[in-house]
């Protein structure tokens, strides 16, 4: 009986040992990730054809702006967000064609979120009501988009909403996309959905000295029907930004897209070719987080 006690000692100091290291590593892990230091974090996730973008703002609150392609933003959002984490306080639908919210359904299987934001286009597919119906059933409250809107995420960060400024349920997914900025001190980053070169021109009739930002994200994965040279110029970004999947059938980022932001010396930056792209903003500065980084390509083509 003695030595089976002391064998049992000996265990119970290994099981004990193991708690600890276990209750330090997330602990620390926590700490870690809690301590943001005054950070904004604005990431362009790689969801192939299609449009997701992550913010964390510096008070921790967090918005996913379009949920990508089926499942591709369950595999990106563990790159982003800790394991323990299964909250993400506002999702956001710029415009609902697939690639920008199918995602959303499977995440919200794993992680609850407090406000869903839409700009109010309709799809005449099913799959998104599927979306409408699992929003209802969780109780999540819905919130149209409208210009003037200022969604505060905490920190003196915010989104600002430009477009849409009316009912848009009789316009194209496209047209009707919302197009907001994402504002923390100093620094913006423009946010287009799937906007057209007709809203981007509607925009600046009353916008054109409001829009300039540190980023822009290019309307629809670098269409040439989007990102027209007056609105670019207007932006004048420090980097423009394009979500396109890697071949894509579409052939974007069109070359006159590419061409345009060339005209002006701006880096334009693929996640086909760079995968997830990371900014942080200090509130003064954006600074890419990459270590290495390509421009874009036509068509994405590698």
């Amino acid at each position: 009986m003695t030595k089976l006690a002391s064998n049992l000692r000996d265990y119970l100091k290994w099981y004990v040992l193991i708690a600890l290291v276990v209750v330090c590593f997330l602990l620390w892990s926590y700490i870690n990730h809690e301590n943001r230091q005054g950070i904004l974090k604005f990431v362009v996730l790689d969801v192939g054809q299609g449009d997701s973008l992550f913010i964390e703002s510096p008070t921790g609150k967090q918005v996913i702006i379009d949920g990508g392609p089926g499942r591709s933003l369950l595999r990106e959002i563990s790159k982003v967000m800790p394991w323990y984490d299964r909250r993400i306080d506002i999702m956001i639908v710029t415009n609902p064609d697939r690639d920008h919210y199918e995602g959303f359904i499977p995440l919200l299987e794993k992680y609850k979120t407090d406000l869903f934001v839409e700009s109010g286009t309709k799809n005449d597919k099913g799959v998104y009501e599927f979306l409408h119906e699992r929003l209802n059933d969780l109780d999540v409250p819905k919130l149209l988009a409208r210009r003037g809107q200022k969604i505060d995420i905490g920190g003196g960060a915010y989104l600002e909403v430009f477009f849409p400024d009316r009912d848009v349920s009789g316009l194209s997914p496209n047209d009707g996309s919302i197009v907001m900025k994402l504002v923390y001190g100093e620094t913006s980053v423009l946010l287009q959905g799937d906007s057209t070169r007709r809203i981007e021109e509607y925009i600046m009739t009353f916008a054109s000295t409001t829009i300039k930002s540190t980023i822009l994200k290019a309307g629809h994965h670098g269409s040439k029907t989007s990102s027209g040279e007056a609105y670019v110029l207007a932006v004048s970004p420090k980097w423009v930004v394009i979500t396109a999947g890697e071949n894509n059938s579409y052939g974007h980022p069109h070359k006159e897209t590419l061409d345009t932001i060339k005209k002006f010396g701006i880096p334009a930056l693929s996640t086909c070719i760079n995968g997830t792209l990371y900014f942080e903003s200090d509130g003064k500065n954006f600074v890419l987080k990459n270590k290495k980084i390509k421009n874009a390509v036509v068509g994405c083509k590698l």
